[in-house]
């Protein structure tokens, strides 16, 4: 049996498709605005509805060809905040390209406001189908999805050499020295994992989101500080993250969070990246960036960007003023 046709291909590849989005309850953590993690996880069902759409659901394709539908890459830039209870609409274009090793997609998210319809995020997704190798094989992978078909995730990608380290004791500090940077180790759970082994794109995005609150804690302007001393909550206007290799349950992860520009006094803008212990050095499963601000809250319903004063500028760049 095959869910795999030639005109379900040909749709996945040329058509546009459309779908109304709602972001979850649990993504509303100040006020009714919703955060970043689950602007990107409207992005993700909108290319998940596109499968469906075009009769290749990620279901059917795992189960009946041991192809798992992965989200290898998602860049989202946001223009206009979300709120709870908004419905939006996303439109899923293809943008595959002959040569390409994965499929490629551009997501288009609209919001109503005061009457008007508004773009609201854009976004830029690749998706890799990864032929399961955990269960019993399910077969030959159907000629016309071959060419997206890795065994490993990334292997679409030259692969990068392997980071020597001292010893696993010393890991986290031979990465961070010399740069402005923070870093913690953690043991992959199943909860950010998907297909039985390996951490998938919404994991990295919690962890994205876990890399900020950490961080501005270890500076001292900490969310609830910063909350409570002047109202004012992180905003983020743009993420990526690209997935290079294969993270698996239970491994230990090391994450780097590392300020790579301050711009003028309105946004900063970090690097990630994510490495597990493998064949005797480091290597580098994922990379993203995430570009921050700050909002003060006007109100319940509005907030308006603020600048970095003096206090926050020497948190982020790692700078102390003598009195």
């Amino acid at each position: 049996m095959t869910i795999v046709t030639e005109p379900a291909v040909k749709a996945l590849l040329a058509e546009t498709t459309s779908v109304q989005v709602r972001p979850r309850y649990e993504g509303s953590n100040i006020c009714t605005w919703i955060g970043f993690k689950h602007v990107n996880y409207m992005v993700e069902e909108a290319v998940l509805d596109h499968f469906r759409q075009t009769a290749l659901p990620a279901r059917g394709l795992y189960e009946e060809h041991g192809l798992g539908l992965d989200i290898v890459g998602i860049d989202t830039r946001i223009l206009h905040a979300f709120h709870m209870d908004d419905v939006a609409t996303a439109e899923v274009v293809p943008f595959t390209k002959d040569a390409d090793g994965t499929l490629g997609f551009k997501v288009t998210v609209h919001v109503e406001r005061g009457g008007e319809i508004l773009k609201a995020v854009t976004s830029k997704v690749r998706v890799s189908l990864r032929i399961d190798t955990y269960l019993d094989s399910a077969g030959a992978v159907p000629e016309e999805l071959a060419r997206f078909a890795v065994d490993r995730l990334g292997a679409d990608l030259e692969p990068a050499p392997l980071t020597p380290f001292t010893s696993e004791e010393t890991i986290l500090e031979e990465l961070l020295e010399g740069k402005n940077a923070y870093g913690w180790k953690w043991n992959i759970p199943y909860p950010y994992c998907h297909f039985t082994e390996r951490l998938q794109m919404s994991g990295y995005l919690r962890l994205m989101e876990e890399g900020k609150d950490r961080f501005v804690a270890d500076r001292g302007i900490s969310i609830k500080t910063l909350l409570d001393d002047r109202r004012w909550i992180p905003v983020v206007p743009r993420s990526e993250i690209r997935i290079l290799d294969e993270a698996m349950m239970e491994e230990d992860l090391y994450t780097t969070y590392e300020v790579e520009d301050v711009f003028k006094d309105f946004t900063y803008t970090t690097r990630m990246n994510w490495y597990v212990v493998r064949d005797g050095g480091l290597l580098k499963t994922a990379t993203g960036t995430i570009v921050h601000g700050y909002a003060v809250i006007r109100n319940r319903r509005d907030w308006s960007l603020e600048n970095f004063d003096q206090h926050v500028l020497d948190a982020l760049n790692g700078t102390t003023r003598q009195p």
